[in-house]
């Protein structure tokens, strides 16, 4: 069948066109050259002066793992006070903070967004990991697996071990996960925490292996750019939360050496001590370094003011923070040899002075960064927000008076230390099209995704220019998944499977070795049991595995 998206206005950065007016022709799932008289379209959408965009892709979102399992269980009343009900083509679900898969798949949809991936996959919990995930319908997805405080690799670098025996241990967990990037979380830090340390610093030594959170991600930085991985390490810096950590992720940024990072929720990590109560913003230098070093990009974690749930491996952070649970419950743990977890409800107020400049600080990041290719667009779903709240920040980013309307509500001190009203700048279309697709694709190496080229996978979002850019980006015309139409006017029409990706550097099959007898000691998990095959994953509810190239590796 060919499909015709006629007369609409093209916002595609990745191939130049920016409201360029053209026609888009799909067949078979893909994007193809306009075939002239050869072909008579079977169906047509006339989109004529409507913004047609790629689908959206959130690079980083909490929707399968243990800690999205435990936050959903932990709040029940999140499920009774959101309820979608059944229809004859979408299932009954639930969920605001914490929505059921089911819920997650339909809500990214409707909005438009066609992409969702994973960002802290625990190598332990994989395997449920993807079943979670495979139950979301509709949109694809991936994952980033979880290292830096497992036990094995830490051993490893206590032990001296070369450069290339860490980059094939790097490259196994990410075959045997299934997953398209690594992420690390506190490096060091959360297993300290099963030591009793409370805090580790960039440069602090560990108290079991005497490794600094430093060379932990250097260790692994070094093996993402040896394999030729393509998206960065994802990096979840130390003392998230803490006032001062801007000091901290200054001092991460220029030790990383030049290496490719990406800060993940970097509005976390933004804080200063300036000021009677010990709190300010760090945002101006956090942009400054970010324009000044182009190996670094970041994700910002904005807040948005209401109720959610944080769920972290972040274990030291989160027992730091579990005073502040609302309501007043919390689960803290520890996962095997892998990492930890911590799962606290929190509800942002516009009134308090900390959230409030919290609010202020992500918007000053997201302003103050020049360039729109490597700043994306997050609230670290749930942590600082439900994804369902992004046309809001959208709004926030595109509409300086909105902006400032809402920078006047809040707590009247943390608007006075904020520079958020002296800014400007207001986000373009084109500039929202790379932040929410071409960028996105492109640090994760999606080639056929976030864009509208001839042979790019049919993810297209349709939608009615509107001043208010809320409800522009609420509520899209047309949605499609692969050339099939899935949401029409922000209702779902048709139910799909997406794919998962993945990328699978080369590797010395002989590291299983080494990982052996640690495995037969220490895991619950045997070696041959760990790995999750391409028809497991299938079965997982997944339509395909998506493979994407490394680039070319080199020789550590």
């Amino acid at each position: 069948m060919l499909i015709r998206l006629k007369g609409g206005r093209i916002y595609d950065p990745a191939n130049g066109a920016n409201g360029t007016v053209r026609d888009i022709y799909i067949r078979d799932g893909r994007i193809v050259a306009d075939p002239g008289d050869s072909a008579r379209p079977d169906q047509d959408y006339d989109v004529s002066g409507k913004v047609v965009m790629a689908g959206a892709i959130d690079m980083h979102t909490h929707i399968g793992g243990g800690k999205v399992n435990i936050a959903r269980a932990l709040l029940p009343e999140d499920h009774r006070a959101d309820l979608l009900a059944r229809t004859e083509l979408t299932r009954a679900c639930c969920g605001h903070a914490a929505p059921s898969t089911l819920a997650t798949g339909y809500r990214y949809a409707e909005m438009g967004y066609t992409a969702c991936f994973e960002p802290a996959l625990l190598p332990t919990n994989a395997r449920q990991a993807h079943m979670e995930m495979g139950d979301v319908p509709i949109v694809d997805k991936g994952g980033y697996a979880l290292l830096g405080n497992d036990d094995l690799l830490l051993s490893l670098m206590r032990e001296g071990a070369d450069q290339k025996l860490i980059n094939d241990y790097v490259a196994w967990t990410l075959d045997v996960t299934q997953c398209i990037g690594i992420k690390v979380v506190n490096p060091g830090g959360i297993n300290a925490f099963k030591f009793n340390a409370r805090k580790l610093d960039l440069d602090e030594t560990s108290p079991r292996y005497g490794i600094t959170p430093r060379a932990i991600l250097l260790t692994l930085a070094q093996a993402i750019e040896d394999l030729g991985v393509p998206h960065p390490l994802h990096v979840h810096g130390c003392n998230l939360g803490v006032p001062g950590n801007v000091d901290t992720t200054l001092e991460t940024i220029s030790g990383i050496e030049g290496l490719p990072m990406h800060l993940t929720h970097i509005q976390f990590h933004s804080y200063g001590t300036e000021g009677d109560r010990k709190f300010s913003s760090g945002a101006a230098r956090i942009a400054e370094a970010i324009n000044r070093n182009p190996n670094i990009s970041a994700d910002v974690g904005q807040i948005l003011f209401g109720q959610t749930v944080t769920a972290s491996g972040d274990n030291m952070s989160q027992h730091r923070n579990r005073k502040f649970a609302s309501p007043n419950k919390w689960v803290v743990m520890d996962i095997e040899c892998d990492a930890g977890c911590g799962v606290v409800p929190f509800r942002y107020r516009d009134q308090n002075f900390v959230n409030a400049l919290q609010w202020a600080i992500g918007l000053e990041i997201f302003l103050s960064v020049d360039d729109p290719w490597r700043i994306f667009l997050t609230t670290d779903h749930p942590n600082g927000a439900p994804f369902t709240t992004y046309p809001h920040l959208i709004r926030l980013l595109m509409d300086k008076t909105f902006r400032n309307e809402q920078l006047a509500r809040l707590n009247p001190d943390a608007a006075a230390a904020s520079t958020l009203g002296s800014i400007t700048r207001e986000y373009t279309l084109n500039e929202m099209a790379i932040m929410t697709r071409a960028g996105p694709a492109k640090i994760l190496g999606l080639a056929d995704r976030g864009h509208l080229g001839i042979g790019a996978g049919a993810d297209i979002t349709v939608y009615t220019d509107h001043e208010d850019r809320e409800a522009m980006f609420r509520t899209p015309d047309y949605v499609f998944k692969d050339g099939e139409l899935v949401a029409k006017d922000g209702r779902i029409v048709k139910v799909t499977l997406g794919a998962t990706h993945v990328v699978k550097p080369a590797y010395d099959r002989g590291i299983e070795d080494r990982l052996r007898p640690f495995f037969a000691r220490y895991r619950s998990t045997r070696l041959e049991n760990f790995a999750i095959d391409e028809e497991e994953l299938c079965e997982c509810g997944s339509s395909r595995l998506t493979v994407h190239q490394c680039r070319h590796a080199r020789v550590a």
